[in-house]
């Protein structure tokens, strides 16, 4: 895993090779090992290196012969191997076992149209002096970050949002469109950012940028896939034991010390059994856990370990870890409401000391309905009758942070008028309608793998292992998965009020029946306590912050979210969340 960052000027001015230095250094953190830049003239591309895979043959960028081309990744490409042997019958043999040289050499034979043949994450770019273009790529559904800027003159690209502001670029007002669209979500939705200008390259989408103009395609879509109906559940669990055994072994491949998250759900403790199964020695895990057992697993994060036979490391944490929120947030450049992006950090921090690499249990509950909001939402009284149209706004309602009434309601005078045409709805829309073939589990379930995996939950692993150059694999992701997934009808991931049924009946002989079944407990914190005791002066110093600074919100509407947090007569640990971090973003 890496970091890359580059820019193509459409008159063929150039940056000076310090400022792209200094992009390099921005996200350092992502690849302390190497740095590498090609500077032509009007376009450059960089990398820094996390070393993984070919330790001493792998630096970037990578050239062809002519140097005419030059590729420059972030990520991994879990089937390099076979991809390597295809393209030495083919007559492009690799001279290294990087996986990055067989990008090269498959868009030398091939063009751009190699992707459908990738199995990884990453970010690629691709510099074509023969066309005086630039190509660049993110995978399938976004586990690898891309951010673009376009003024019109030059594009600018890079992993995190701080190399680009590196760049030179006037640094951008906030995005208020965005700020209502993360007081929706909890997060900021792709493809907005917090920035003017700054955008995110989408989920399995590329752009090609040249003199002639930018063109975007999307080369990947999850939303073609189709249902399967009528097989039975016994066929079903074969191909997804056989699918995710296969993901597991693929990402087993590192020329560095690996290891695994282990929390004792049944997400990740699948991923350790399978890893268990094509290891010869034990599998490395890392946990934390508290003393308060609301919050804790490590008990079960212990079973696992001792059933797999795993050399488990396990560090018991104060859970008051507030102090690090300034420092998540300046590793994602955007705020998150989600404090769970604090004990990641942690978890990664220890496992860092002892790996390279980990795999998690990413993806396994948008991909099969793990979430308890999925049950709670369906299990409602009148959702079966609602007609689409009312479906889909009452299943955004449920996973908003604040209601449009309450949003308008909490905005001061000018915000509240420049932001009353903007519905939120109109994000998930697009989502809605490209499944309205699937039944209304999937369609949830699709909603939240296009928003809430890029937007949140896959930022956190990405920028918190990040944070502490130690790369995260998502075998759920592979997608071989995420295909088998949505031909799965959703009433085999939630029946009779159980989330994962059937993947839950597919590794209990893997992981036992008390893994398998366990109640579901989010890795979090209780700041609501906090917040209504010892911590109520910090929200407060934060709020306060918030309404000097800007005219956001309305002094009266928002203090009192504090006020009636604190006296008990409301629960709005969320929405002070969402403040908070509002503020921590402010002072980056």
């Amino acid at each position: 895993m890496c970091g890359i960052f580059g820019y193509y000027n459409r008159s063929g001015n150039s940056l000076d090779t310090a400022v792209l230095a200094e992009m390099g250094g921005a996200i350092r953190h992502r690849g302390p090992d190497d740095q590498g830049i090609y500077a032509g003239v009007g376009a450059a591309v960089g990398n820094q290196r996390l070393s993984i895979i070919d330790v001493k043959g792998g630096h970037q960028p990578f050239f062809s012969d002519d140097g005419k081309i030059v590729v420059v990744q972030n990520g991994e490409i879990f089937n390099h191997v076979e991809l390597a042997q295809e393209l030495a019958r083919a007559g492009y043999p690799c001279r290294t076992h990087s996986d990055t040289e067989v990008l090269l050499r498959l868009y030398e034979s091939e063009g751009i149209g190699f992707l459908h043949k990738l199995n990884g994450m990453f970010a690629i770019a691709i510099y074509d002096a023969r066309e005086n273009a630039m190509y660049l790529v993110r995978d399938r559904i976004g586990v690898k970050p891309l951010y673009v800027h376009d003024d019109g003159r030059q594009i600018t690209f890079a992993s995190e949002i701080k190399s680009i502001l590196k760049s030179g670029i006037p640094h951008p007002a906030t995005d208020e469109e965005a700020l209502h669209h993360y007081l929706t979500f909890n997060y900021v939705p792709a493809p907005h950012t917090m920035y003017q200008g700054v955008r995110h390259l989408m989920p399995g989408h590329m752009m090609r940028v040249g003199r002639d103009g930018v063109s975007t395609h999307q080369w990947w879509n999850l939303a073609k896939i189709e249902p399967v109906f009528g097989r039975a559940e016994g066929d079903w669990i074969d191909e997804f034991n056989f699918i995710l055994d296969d993901a597991v072994r693929l990402r087993l491949r590192s020329d560095v010390p690996f290891g695994a998250f282990l929390s004792g759900g049944v997400d990740s403790s699948t991923i350790v059994g399978l890893m268990a199964r094509h290891m010869s020695e034990p599998v490395k895990t890392f946990c934390i856990g508290f003393e308060d057992p609301r919050f804790d697993e490590s008990h079960y994060a212990q079973e696992a370990a001792d059933r797999f036979g795993c050399q488990h490391v396990m560090e018991r944490v104060d859970p008051d870890m507030l102090d690090l929120w300034p420092l998540a947030t300046a590793h994602c450049d955007q705020p998150h409401g989600d404090v769970s992006f604090l004990p990641t950090y942690r978890v990664s921090a220890l496992a860092s000391k002892h790996v390279k690499v980990v795999l998690t249990g990413d993806g396994g509950d948008e991909l099969f309905a793990g979430y308890d909001k999925y049950r709670d939402f369906f299990s409602q009284s009148g959702v079966a009758e609602l007609d689409d149209e009312a479906f889909r706004r009452a299943y955004l309602q449920s996973i908003s942070l604040f209601s449009d009434s309450a949003k308008f309601g909490l905005y001061g005078a000018r915000l509240h008028k420049q932001l009353s045409q903007i519905d939120s709805y109109n994000v998930a829309r697009p989502y809605f309608d490209a499944v309205a073939h699937q039944d209304r589990i999937n369609q949830a379930l699709f909603i939240d793998m296009q928003l809430l995996l890029s937007g949140n939950n896959l930022v956190k692993p990405d920028r918190m292992g990040m944070a502490v150059s130690l790369e995260a694999r998502t075998p759920f992701l592979d997608y071989r998965m995420m295909e088998f997934a949505f031909r799965m009808p959703g009433s085999l991931k939630l029946k009779d009020g159980v989330t994962k049924y059937l993947y839950k009946k597919a590794v209990a002989p893997l992981i036992g029946e008390n893994l398998a079944h366990r109640r579901k407990q989010m890795f979090t914190v209780p700041v609501g306590e906090w917040f209504r005791q010892g911590k109520s002066a910090y929200v407060m110093e934060h709020v306060q912050r918030l309404l000097a600074k800007t005219d956001w919100f309305n002094p009266d509407v928002t203090s009192a979210l504090l006020h009636n947090h604190r006296d008990g007569s409301q629960n709005n640990t969320r929405e002070l969340r969402a403040l908070v971090a509002l503020s921590h973003w402010q002072q980056l």
